[in-house]
């Protein structure tokens, strides 16, 4: 199931920060993401446990796709397919006309993902990553 993050989902979301990105947010950070007007923060969950998220900004009809992450024992499942669809889905409702984002370079399976729903790989930002340094792939799509 995907829904929107609630207060009592911060700290799950805040752990699977920590377990899927080497520079992750702050819990406050992401605690202070319940009252962005401009962010949407999703959840999924598989029985009741909190597996998955996601969060997009939308600024003038674009939208940017800041984070989507699984827990890894939930990759490979199609789980991300649903976070997708769902932020296609309040993308449109918000009348988002483009979206970009960026992926580390060597990580095939996210690019992939995001060609499925018709991103595609536009630049390259030098370095962008750290622990460990790696280049970002800006990705763009323009029909959402």
């Amino acid at each position: 199931m995907v829904r929107e993050m609630r207060a009592e989902d911060v700290l799950s979301v805040s752990k699977a920060e920590e377990i899927c990105f080497t520079d992750p947010w702050s819990f406050n950070s992401i605690k202070e993401g319940l009252n962005s007007s401009l962010d949407t923060w999703l959840v999924l969950s598989v029985d009741e446990r909190v597996v998955g998220y996601c969060v997009f900004r939308v600024i003038a009809g674009e939208g940017e796709l800041l984070r989507i992450a699984l827990l890894p024992g939930f990759r490979g499942r199609g789980l991300a397919k649903k976070l997708m669809d769902q932020v296609v889905e309040y993308s449109r409702k918000r009348s988002v006309k483009t979206m970009f984002l960026e992926v580390r370079e060597s990580n095939e399976i996210a690019r992939n993902l995001y060609k499925s729903y018709g991103f595609s790989e536009e630049s390259i930002r030098k370095n962008y990553y750290h622990n460990p340094s790696e280049n970002a792939v800006i990705m763009w799509c323009s029909r959402i």
